[in-house]
């Protein structure tokens, strides 16, 4: 069983509980997922079955869009309503001063990843770490935040929009903005509702998939990762050398990446051209 299954996850699933969930149905071992949502967190977890977890990395690297809700005044050590309180303010700011505040968080900005997150420290998770109480020091990283806005909410609890690139913590964008407004924040909830090519419109319920029909019924294509792409199908005289993994000559192709197809329509590969020539940069093809 092999392609790409949109998955509408529910509050209270691990994505490692989807991924098991589905391995039970389908019995297929190879399945994988490109960005982990929390427990808390809903939407769309774009998992990938068989030969198409092939494509995770090229999809771990897509903006994704959020939901979520921002609470003032409150701050916690998980950066998230469901952990423990640090403290709390009464005094909030009014709208107009969120969204000056809101200004100052797009485009690239630095990030210290939360103490309850999967990054490793000496073999360690953090969020391990962080259930013993110990804290370590953390490296700031650099990420995107595209787009930011107010969707609605007063007072204490806002509903924002967020697109922004890989290895975004919104949690952690969400205290960063009450820290700087002097009130504190935390996150409220999150869904995740676009991930490159996919929006969770076209996802389904994990209590939908029952069995492997309907998982199979459900599974796209690998290429639709690629949809943004320019597609390129090969001569037949070409075919032997693709699948021999060799470079081929394209010289009516300008420089970038390709869909890469067989004369019958079979993904082949996701190729790149350069100078006239077409190389592999990973091959989908079920080995001949």
């Amino acid at each position: 069983m092999t392609g790409i299954l949109l998955v509408d996850k529910s509050e209270g699933w691990t994505s490692h509980d989807v991924v098991a969930k589905l391995r039970g149905v389908t019995r297929e071992k190879r399945i994988g997922h490109s960005g982990t949502l929390d427990p808390m967190a809903t939407g769309l977890l774009v998992v990938f079955l068989g030969r198409a977890t092939r494509a995770v990395e090229f999809a771990e690297a897509d903006e994704k869009t959020y939901i979520a809700g921002l609470r003032l005044g409150m701050s916690t050590d998980t950066q998230d309503t469901t952990g423990n309180t640090l403290a709390l303010c009464d005094a909030l700011p009014s709208r107009s001063e969120l969204e000056e505040k809101l200004a100052q968080f797009c485009g690239e900005i630095e990030q210290i990843p939360p103490m309850y997150s999967a990054i490793k420290h000496e073999g360690k998770k953090l969020y391990e770490l962080a259930r013993k109480g110990v804290e370590v020091e953390r490296k700031a990283r650099s990420v995107t935040i595209h787009e930011l806005e107010i969707l609605s909410g007063s007072d204490a609890d806002y509903s924002l929009r967020i697109r922004c690139s890989k290895g975004t913590y919104v949690r952690t964008l969400c205290h960063d903005i009450g820290q700087a407004l002097g009130c504190g924040g935390c996150m409220s909830s999150l869904r995740r509702v676009h991930a490159g090519a996919f929006r969770v419109e076209q996802a389904c319920k994990i209590d939908a998939l029952t069995d492997a029909e309907a998982v199979d019924k459900r599974l796209l294509p690998v290429d639709t990762l690629f949809s943004e792409l320019p597609a390129y199908t090969v001569g037949e005289s070409a075919l032997r050398f693709v699948y021999n993994g060799n470079n081929i000559t394209a010289p009516a192709l300008e420089n970038g990446r390709y869909r890469v197809y067989a004369p019958d329509g079979e993904f082949l590969m996701l190729g790149e051209a350069e100078d006239g020539c077409l190389k592999t940069v990973k091959s989908f093809f079920m080995p001949k």
